[in-house]
C-alpha cells in the first residue's frame, strides 16, 4: 500500500505517473477499498501541495531567462486564474491541466488551507470514481 502512496504522489507532480492503474491493481488483489481510497487521495494531494509550494516560490525567479513562462504568458494565466479562481482546483484531478492549476494556485498565493481543501475534494472524488469503475468493470477480471 505504501507503493500506492508514492505512485499517487509522483502522479500529482509534473512527473508522469499511473496511480489509477496501480489503485485498480491493488483493489483487484483484495486490498481494503477505504484504505486504498485514503492512501491514494493522501499521496496525490501531497503531490499537488508540492506543486502549490513550487508555484509559491517560483515567481521570485520570473525575471530569469530560464523561467518557464513569459511575462505575457504569466499575465494571461493571472487573468484566467482571477476569472475562475480557486474553484479551478476542482479540476486539479485532470491529466495535463490539473498539475499546472495547482502550480498557479501557489503562484497567485492561494492560502494553503484553501488550496488543500479544494485539492482533497477533487482528488478524493477522482479516486472514488476509479474505485467505483473498478467494482463495475474489473470484478470479473480480478478473479
Amino acid at each position: 500500500m505504501l507503493s500506492l502512496f508514492f505512485v499517487a504522489l509522483v502522479s500529482a507532480t509534473l512527473l508522469p505517473g499511473g496511480s489509477e492503474v496501480w489503485l485498480a491493481r491493488l483493489w483487484c488483489l483484495g486490498e481494503p477499498t477505504l484504505a486504498l481510497w485514503l492512501v491514494a487521495t493522501a499521496g496525490n494531494t501531497l503531490g499537488s501541495m508540492i506543486n502549490v509550494a513550487m508555484g509559491r516560490y517560483a515567481r521570485q525567479f520570473q525575471e530569469r531567462r530560464w523561467f518557464p513562462a513569459s511575462p505575457r504568458g504569466l499575465a494571461r494565466a493571472e487573468r484566467w486564474y482571477h476569472r475562475f479562481g480557486e474553484l479551478s482546483l476542482l479540476i486539479s484531478w485532470a491529466p495535463i491541466i490539473g498539475d499546472p492549476l495547482t502550480v498557479l494556485a501557489g503562484v497567485f498565493r492561494l492560502p494553503w488551507w484553501r488550496a488543500l481543501a479544494w485539492i482533497v475534494v477533487a482528488k478524493g472524488a477522482r479516486y472514488a470514481v476509479v474505485l467505483l469503475l473498478a467494482q463495475q468493470w474489473l470484478l470479473p477480471l480480478c478473479q
